[in-house]
Protein backbone atom coordinates (compact mmCIF):
# COMPACT_ATOMS: atom_id res chain seq x y z
CA UNK A 1 0.00 0.00 0.00
CA UNK A 2 1.15 3.45 -0.53
CA UNK A 3 3.02 4.97 2.36
CA UNK A 4 0.78 8.57 3.09
CA UNK A 5 2.96 9.28 5.78
CA UNK A 6 5.64 9.76 3.60
CA UNK A 7 4.16 11.22 0.99
CA UNK A 8 2.48 13.96 3.17
CA UNK A 9 6.37 15.16 4.25
CA UNK A 10 7.20 15.28 0.29
CA UNK A 11 3.97 17.35 0.18
CA UNK A 12 4.82 19.43 3.19
CA UNK A 13 0.98 18.84 4.09
CA UNK A 14 -0.02 17.08 7.14
CA UNK A 15 -3.88 16.21 6.75
CA UNK A 16 -6.50 16.19 9.21
CA UNK A 17 -7.80 13.31 6.34
CA UNK A 18 -5.79 11.49 4.94
CA UNK A 19 -8.17 9.48 3.19
CA UNK A 20 -8.84 12.60 0.98
CA UNK A 21 -5.02 12.26 -0.03
CA UNK A 22 -5.34 8.47 -0.66
CA UNK A 23 -8.19 9.14 -3.25
CA UNK A 24 -6.47 11.45 -5.20
CA UNK A 25 -3.85 8.63 -5.73
CA UNK A 26 -6.48 5.83 -7.01
CA UNK A 27 -6.65 5.25 -10.86
CA UNK A 28 -9.83 4.35 -12.55
CA UNK A 29 -8.16 0.85 -13.16
CA UNK A 30 -7.56 0.03 -9.30
CA UNK A 31 -11.09 0.77 -8.30
CA UNK A 32 -12.22 -1.79 -11.02
CA UNK A 33 -10.25 -4.48 -9.81
CA UNK A 34 -10.90 -3.04 -6.35
CA UNK A 35 -14.64 -1.63 -6.26
CA UNK A 36 -14.86 -2.73 -2.56
CA UNK A 37 -12.01 -1.37 -1.07
CA UNK A 38 -11.44 1.36 -3.40
CA UNK A 39 -14.83 2.41 -4.57
CA UNK A 40 -14.22 6.04 -5.74
CA UNK A 41 -11.47 6.78 -8.15
CA UNK A 42 -9.59 10.64 -8.25
CA UNK A 43 -11.79 11.17 -11.29
CA UNK A 44 -13.87 14.14 -9.47
CA UNK A 45 -11.10 15.62 -7.59
CA UNK A 46 -9.32 15.91 -10.79
CA UNK A 47 -12.24 18.20 -11.94
CA UNK A 48 -12.02 20.10 -8.88
CA UNK A 49 -8.33 20.21 -8.58
CA UNK A 50 -8.25 22.12 -12.48
CA UNK A 51 -10.96 24.42 -11.17
CA UNK A 52 -8.60 25.60 -8.24
CA UNK A 53 -5.39 25.34 -9.51
CA UNK A 54 -6.70 28.08 -12.77
CA UNK A 55 -7.84 29.98 -10.00
CA UNK A 56 -4.67 30.39 -7.96
CA UNK A 57 -2.73 30.73 -11.37
CA UNK A 58 -4.67 33.43 -12.52
CA UNK A 59 -4.86 35.55 -9.78
CA UNK A 60 -1.14 35.67 -9.20
CA UNK A 61 -0.59 36.12 -12.98
CA UNK A 62 -2.98 38.82 -12.25
CA UNK A 63 -0.57 40.40 -9.65
CA UNK A 64 2.48 39.79 -11.38
CA UNK A 65 1.52 41.42 -14.81
CA UNK A 66 -0.57 44.10 -14.30
CA UNK A 67 -0.13 45.54 -17.58
CA UNK A 68 -1.06 42.28 -19.40
CA UNK A 69 -4.25 42.01 -21.20
CA UNK A 70 -7.24 39.62 -20.79
CA UNK A 71 -6.20 37.50 -23.76
CA UNK A 72 -2.20 37.74 -22.72
CA UNK A 73 -2.90 35.94 -19.44
CA UNK A 74 -5.36 33.63 -20.52
CA UNK A 75 -2.70 32.07 -22.80
CA UNK A 76 0.30 32.25 -19.59
CA UNK A 77 -2.64 30.34 -17.78
CA UNK A 78 -2.76 28.00 -20.01
CA UNK A 79 0.39 27.27 -20.45
CA UNK A 80 0.93 27.03 -16.77
CA UNK A 81 -1.61 24.39 -16.01
CA UNK A 82 -1.46 22.16 -19.21
CA UNK A 83 -0.62 18.89 -18.49
CA UNK A 84 2.92 18.75 -19.78
CA UNK A 85 3.72 21.36 -16.72
CA UNK A 86 1.62 18.74 -14.83
CA UNK A 87 3.46 15.56 -15.51
CA UNK A 88 6.95 17.47 -15.37
CA UNK A 89 5.82 18.79 -11.66
CA UNK A 90 4.22 15.67 -10.49
CA UNK A 91 7.20 13.81 -11.51
CA UNK A 92 9.62 16.37 -9.36
CA UNK A 93 8.30 15.09 -6.51
CA UNK A 94 8.13 11.67 -7.25
CA UNK A 95 3.96 11.14 -7.62
CA UNK A 96 4.39 7.95 -9.66
CA UNK A 97 5.50 6.35 -6.65
CA UNK A 98 1.86 6.93 -4.50
CA UNK A 99 -0.14 6.15 -7.22
CA UNK A 100 -3.31 3.16 -7.13
CA UNK A 101 -3.04 1.30 -10.13
CA UNK A 102 -4.73 -1.93 -11.56
CA UNK A 103 -2.75 -4.43 -12.83
CA UNK A 104 -3.49 -3.67 -16.48
CA UNK A 105 -2.25 -0.34 -16.20
CA UNK A 106 0.43 -0.86 -14.13
CA UNK A 107 1.80 -3.52 -16.44
CA UNK A 108 1.43 -0.92 -19.46
CA UNK A 109 3.60 1.30 -18.39
CA UNK A 110 0.64 3.44 -16.54
CA UNK A 111 2.66 4.89 -13.55
CA UNK A 112 4.56 6.96 -16.07
CA UNK A 113 2.33 8.09 -18.34
CA UNK A 114 1.58 11.86 -18.61
CA UNK A 115 -2.41 11.53 -17.96
CA UNK A 116 -2.43 9.73 -15.14
CA UNK A 117 0.25 11.65 -13.43
CA UNK A 118 -1.06 15.42 -14.42
CA UNK A 119 -4.15 13.98 -13.32
CA UNK A 120 -3.10 13.14 -10.31
CA UNK A 121 -1.49 16.64 -9.46
CA UNK A 122 -4.59 18.22 -10.11
CA UNK A 123 -6.32 15.43 -7.31
CA UNK A 124 -4.21 15.96 -4.92
CA UNK A 125 -4.36 19.92 -5.24
CA UNK A 126 -8.54 19.28 -4.67
CA UNK A 127 -7.31 16.91 -1.59
CA UNK A 128 -5.39 19.66 -0.05
CA UNK A 129 -8.01 22.23 -0.89
CA UNK A 130 -10.53 20.20 0.19
CA UNK A 131 -8.73 19.09 3.69
CA UNK A 132 -6.92 22.12 4.67
CA UNK A 133 -8.85 25.09 2.65
CA UNK A 134 -7.86 27.41 0.20
CA UNK A 135 -5.36 29.05 1.40
CA UNK A 136 -3.27 25.99 2.29
CA UNK A 137 -4.29 24.95 -1.40
CA UNK A 138 -2.70 28.34 -2.81
CA UNK A 139 0.85 28.17 -0.64
CA UNK A 140 1.36 24.24 -2.00
CA UNK A 141 0.79 25.36 -5.67
CA UNK A 142 2.67 28.83 -5.64
CA UNK A 143 5.69 26.89 -3.83
CA UNK A 144 5.52 24.07 -6.26
CA UNK A 145 5.19 26.10 -9.83
CA UNK A 146 7.56 29.01 -8.39
CA UNK A 147 10.33 28.48 -10.96
CA UNK A 148 7.86 28.40 -13.81
CA UNK A 149 5.91 31.52 -12.18
CA UNK A 150 8.80 33.04 -12.45
CA UNK A 151 9.67 33.03 -15.93
CA UNK A 152 6.23 33.31 -16.82
CA UNK A 153 6.81 36.70 -15.27
CA UNK A 154 9.99 37.42 -17.27
CA UNK A 155 8.59 36.64 -20.36
CA UNK A 156 5.26 37.86 -19.88
CA UNK A 157 2.93 37.90 -22.90
CA UNK A 158 5.75 37.03 -25.07
CA UNK A 159 5.75 33.15 -24.17
CA UNK A 160 7.92 31.66 -26.52
CA UNK A 161 4.96 28.57 -27.75
CA UNK A 162 7.41 27.93 -30.71
CA UNK A 163 10.31 26.79 -28.50
CA UNK A 164 7.93 24.66 -26.40
CA UNK A 165 6.45 22.85 -29.47
CA UNK A 166 9.64 22.52 -30.99
CA UNK A 167 10.88 20.58 -27.88
CA UNK A 168 8.34 18.29 -27.62
CA UNK A 169 8.30 17.46 -31.14
CA UNK A 170 11.98 16.72 -30.89
CA UNK A 171 11.29 14.52 -27.77
CA UNK A 172 8.65 12.61 -29.55
CA UNK A 173 9.42 12.40 -32.92
CA UNK A 174 13.07 13.77 -33.30
CA UNK A 175 11.83 16.20 -36.06
CA UNK A 176 11.78 20.18 -36.09
CA UNK A 177 8.59 21.51 -37.14
CA UNK A 178 8.00 24.34 -39.75
CA UNK A 179 5.85 27.17 -40.86
CA UNK A 180 3.89 28.57 -43.40
CA UNK A 181 2.13 31.64 -43.95
CA UNK A 182 -1.30 30.34 -45.46
CA UNK A 183 -3.26 33.56 -45.86
CA UNK A 184 -2.98 37.39 -45.25
CA UNK A 185 -5.74 39.86 -45.33
CA UNK A 186 -6.90 42.85 -43.72
CA UNK A 187 -5.39 46.65 -44.83
CA UNK A 188 -1.80 47.58 -44.19
CA UNK A 189 -2.67 49.53 -41.52
CA UNK A 190 -4.79 46.40 -39.77
CA UNK A 191 -4.14 43.16 -41.07
CA UNK A 192 -4.31 39.21 -40.27
CA UNK A 193 -2.57 36.65 -40.81
CA UNK A 194 -2.99 32.76 -40.74
CA UNK A 195 -0.11 30.68 -40.21
CA UNK A 196 0.33 26.47 -40.30
CA UNK A 197 2.55 24.25 -38.27
CA UNK A 198 3.96 20.95 -39.69
CA UNK A 199 5.77 18.41 -40.01
CA UNK A 200 6.21 16.48 -42.87
CA UNK A 201 2.70 16.76 -44.27
CA UNK A 202 0.83 16.84 -41.05
CA UNK A 203 -0.64 20.04 -39.96
CA UNK A 204 -0.18 20.74 -36.31
CA UNK A 205 -1.85 23.44 -35.75
CA UNK A 206 -3.04 26.70 -37.32
CA UNK A 207 -3.33 30.45 -36.22
CA UNK A 208 -4.24 34.07 -36.55
CA UNK A 209 -2.43 37.57 -35.32
CA UNK A 210 -1.94 40.94 -36.26
CA UNK A 211 2.02 39.70 -37.89
CA UNK A 212 3.33 36.87 -39.20
CA UNK A 213 5.03 35.96 -35.99
CA UNK A 214 2.13 36.19 -33.52
CA UNK A 215 0.40 34.38 -36.16
CA UNK A 216 3.07 31.41 -35.79
CA UNK A 217 3.07 31.59 -32.42
CA UNK A 218 -0.79 30.90 -31.82
CA UNK A 219 -0.11 27.99 -34.45
CA UNK A 220 2.40 26.72 -32.19
CA UNK A 221 0.22 27.38 -28.96
CA UNK A 222 -2.98 25.28 -30.85
CA UNK A 223 -0.25 22.45 -31.64
CA UNK A 224 0.58 22.12 -28.22
CA UNK A 225 -2.47 21.70 -27.04
CA UNK A 226 -3.47 19.09 -29.68
CA UNK A 227 -0.48 17.45 -28.68
CA UNK A 228 -0.80 17.48 -25.16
Amino acid sequence: MTDLMTLQKVLDIRFKDPSLLQQALIHSSYTNENPDTAPVPNERLEFLGDAVLGTIIAEKLYQLLPDATEGELTRLRAALVRRTTLYRLARTIGLSEYLYLGRGEEASGGRHKSNNLAGAMEAVIAAIFLDRGFSAATDFVLCLFDTDLKESARKGAGIDYKSQLQQLTQSRQQETPAYRIVQASGSSHDPLFTAEVFIGDTILGRGCGKSKKLAEAEAAHSALEQLE
